[in-house]
């Protein structure tokens, strides 16, 4: 019976520790996919709401005489008409620039930052814009079928994983623009990239926000920060209407001290303009805009810029090379799910640039998670790991020293990549994510130190 008892208890202690040894495995295969996951095609991807036109995209680089200019429809709506409002308040609260820069990090222009303006609440814009964002359906009915549909209803909830310091605001309020401007001032950023849908054109859910530009201009420019565009995926773009949209930027904007020019090699000072989604459209076209024998050519006018295309594919470098691209970026701020997004790949991404007098801009994100309108996704959520995950990725894009580092993002709060301050949120049976055990504005801290990190070792890849 002692025996028995004895093996027993040896038996129960031994299960025990396999069960933990177990638990202990599973715990640091979590953590090391966080940090770094494996390496991730398309087989498994976002969807179509983030990658418009993949698909189709695949078929026509191999069958080239298809035209590819199909992209998904923007809502054509009437902009607001508190535009002169917010102009007015902003004018009369300008503080002198001389005191900002004594509190403020200096801004580093080699830190490009990815900024939304698609927010709207009632004040502002009487009625709720994308903090209201439908659940979208997976493209597979059967998957769709298991997940919930409907729409958020702000302002306690809202298409997010985070809940905003600044709660459910409008991009219109000048309030809110002061205080992001001060944020990405704070955090030693100094190019903000500015989502843009030429006027009229908006995304899907939401509103033009074109007329918001000259307010963005004049904030930016009290605390000394740089305005370029990042030109989306609108209705019909090809050649002709880009060099009619770049021409309508550069003559409405190119004249403000707050628009971003660039100096390349040769001293010139360009305009630059990142391209979202350039994928989907065939390299034959942007040739047409982008070399100098094409038919739109852009190249040696007025209107000239330097054109930064969206890698997301390995073969997509080839293409970019042969439009007439000035560089490439990253964007996604999920190591591992694209050849683009994975950080293992920026040295060779790099070589091939430097090989072909391309920029090669990586994206670096503090983390992903957008099931609050993507339910469906949560396989490509990157956990934030308290600043480890962002810290990672700032390390990854040290290493290939690149000219310009891309910041995936400011304020995107559907698919959680957003270095905004953050706060808890418990509202009925919803309880948001927090940056906790840190305060709201660390990812503005990181992304400071990070900043003054790349100013220190790009001195020295300099000499």
């Amino acid at each position: 019976i002692l025996n028995y008892d004895i093996m027993a208890r040896f038996r129960r202690r031994t299960c025990i520790i396999l069960l933990l040894f177990i638990l202990f495995i599973c715990s640091i295969m979590m953590a090391l996919k966080t940090l770094r996951p494996d390496r991730a095609g398309f087989g498994d991807p976002f969807g179509l709401g983030l990658l418009p036109e993949l698909q189709q995209r695949t078929v026509l680089l191999d069958n080239k005489q298809n035209s590819l200019n199909r992209v998904q429809g923007d809502a054509v709506t009437r902009a607001s008409n508190l535009h002169s409002i917010a102009v007015n308040t902003m004018k009369a609260s300008m503080p002198p620039v001389n005191k900002l820069e004594e509190e403020l990090s200096s801004p580093n222009y080699n830190f490009h930052i990815f900024y939304y303006t698609w927010y709207g609440n009632p004040q502002f814009d009487g009625k709720y814009i994308h903090w209201n964002h439908p659940l979208l359906p997976h493209w597979d009915p059967k998957i769709a079928n298991n997940y919930p549909k409907g729409r958020h209803n702000p302002p306690e909830d809202i298409g997010a994983n985070f809940f905003p310091e600044l709660g459910s605001y409008s991009s219109k309020d000048p309030t809110v623009i002061e205080a992001h401007m001060k944020q990405m001032r704070s955090a030693s950023t100094g190019v903000i990239v500015l989502s843009w849908y030429p006027p009229g054109m908006a995304d899907e859910n939401g509103e033009p926000t074109d007329d918001l530009v000259p307010i963005i201009l004049d904030y930016a420019h009290k605390y000394n920060l740089k305005v370029t565009f990042h030109i989306e995926p609108y209705k019909d773009r090809d050649d002709r209407s880009m060099y009619h949209n770049v021409k309508y930027i550069v003559d409405k904007y190119g004249g403000h001290p707050a628009f971003y020019r660039h100096k390349t090699n040769t001293g010139r000072l360009l305009p630059m303009f990142y391209v979202y989604d350039s994928y989907v459209t065939i390299p034959e076209i942007w040739a047409n805009l982008l070399t100098v024998s094409g038919s739109q050519s852009i190249r040696n006018t007025p209107y000239d810029a330097l054109f930064i295309a969206l890698l997301v594919e390995e073969r997509h470098k080839h293409d970019i090379h042969r439009s007439g691209f000035d560089g490439m970026y990253t964007y996604f701020a999920t190591n591992g799910f694209s050849y683009g997004s994975s950080h293992h790949n920026w040295a060779s991404l790099k070589a091939f640039c430097d090989g072909n007098n391309l920029m090669f801009i990586p994206s670096v994100g503090p983390g992903y998670i957008d099931t609050s309108i993507r339910p469906w996704n949560n396989h490509n959520t990157r956990n934030r790991v308290n600043g480890k995950y962002y810290e990672t990725a700032f390390s990854a894009a040290l290493l290939v020293r690149p000219e310009i580092i891309s910041i995936t993002s400011f304020n995107e709060w559907h698919e959680g990549t957003q270095i905004e301050k953050a706060v808890p949120k418990r509202t009925g049976q919803v309880v948001y994510l927090d940056y906790k055990p840190h305060k709201p504005n660390v990812y503005l801290e990181l992304t400071q130190k990070w900043s003054e990190k790349y100013r220190k070792e790009q001195e020295q890849w300099l000499m």
